[in-house]
């Protein structure tokens, strides 16, 4: 019963300190709430291969060519 006790507290502060830890950034933002932080676009510019273009959302060409080689990797020749 005492180790069970042990757990539960343990898990419980665990927990806690795992709550705390993601709402740090956002008690930190509460010092500055009128500072801005302006973040320039990425450089997309050679973004312009089979990986990257993406009509649909999704990298339909490299989607197509990674499933392709699925069966030989899964398969032993």
């Amino acid at each position: 019963m005492k180790k069970t006790f042990v757990r539960a507290v343990t898990g419980a502060a665990l927990a806690g300190l795992v709550v705390l830890g993601s709402a740090a950034p956002a008690l930190a933002a509460q010092d500055a709430p009128n500072d801005v932080v302006v973040v320039d676009e990425p450089d997309t510019s050679d973004l312009h291969n089979i990986w990257t273009f993406a009509p649909l959302g999704v990298p339909v060409l490299g989607l197509i060519q990674s499933l392709n080689g699925v069966p030989g990797r899964l398969l032993p020749s």
